[in-house]
């Protein structure tokens, strides 16, 4: 079957993960981990790309970002990606890919879902067993949206904003919303939505982003239409 392009739109916030091939691991140290951050920064600036959050695991990495227009997001992922094999097989003396294909991504709708991705990507180090608190992870945007750290790398939502009138109440509230954790059927959606590459969000968003982009938003019903028979 032909993989359906991915969709794209100026503006509205995406959900992207790029993954090792076959899960390998792609971080290896902190030098590692600390080469893609750079580049991530950079790229992001140069094609106009906002990363309101994100998470660098050892096998892949998640990001909830919004271009300013419907290219930012394929050509910042491309040269980072590029940029980041070279580094990696230079260091490991190795060849080859690296990463699992295209990157993966979907449109995120503004209202209750971009908050819901801000806390499951950051607290992906505490669904893994890796750390108890996000706080304790290193590698991720929480120390900025939970705990007030300055990066060029992360740039608040409106959504963020609005949690709060001041940057040291945000914080507090943002950190609150951590602690409650996300349901299991969110976590089912969110998944769910990235792996088919269809938008994240009430009916009404996917709606607006099929008549947008002229293509579908929900998965095709599998098996035979109803009414028709079997042939014998």
């Amino acid at each position: 079957m032909a993989r359906l392009p991915r969709v794209h739109l100026a503006g509205v916030p995406e959900h992207v993960i790029q993954r090792g091939n076959n899960r390998q691991v792609c971080f290896v140290c902190d030098d590692d981990f600390a080469a893609y951050a750079n580049w991530l920064k950079e790229y992001s600036q140069a094609y106009g790309v906002h990363i309101h959050a994100w998470v660098l695991m050892t096998n892949h990495v998640h990001l909830l970002c919004t271009a300013s227009d419907s290219s930012g997001i394929s050509v910042m992922m491309q040269s980072v990606g590029r940029q980041y094999v070279r580094y990696f097989n230079r260091t490991y003396q190795r060849s080859g890919t690296l990463w699992e294909g295209r990157f993966k991504s979907c449109l995120v709708q503004e209202e209750r879902y971009v908050m819901m991705l801000y806390r499951y990507i950051e607290l992906n180090p505490v669904r893994a067993g890796m750390v108890l608190s996000p706080a304790d992870y290193k590698w991720s945007s929480y120390a900025m949206n939970g705990l007030g750290k300055h990066s060029d790398l992360c740039q608040a939502h409106a959504c963020y904003l609005a949690m709060a009138d001041t940057a040291v109440e945000r914080q507090q509230a943002y950190r609150d919303l951590c602690s409650s954790g996300i349901s299991d059927d969110m976590l089912v959606d969110i998944r769910s939505s990235i792996k088919s590459g269809m938008a994240l969000g009430n009916e009404r968003f996917k709606q607006e982003v099929a008549t947008l982009t002229g293509r579908r938003q929900h998965l095709e019903q599998r098996g035979r239409p109803k009414g028709k028979k079997a042939r014998d």
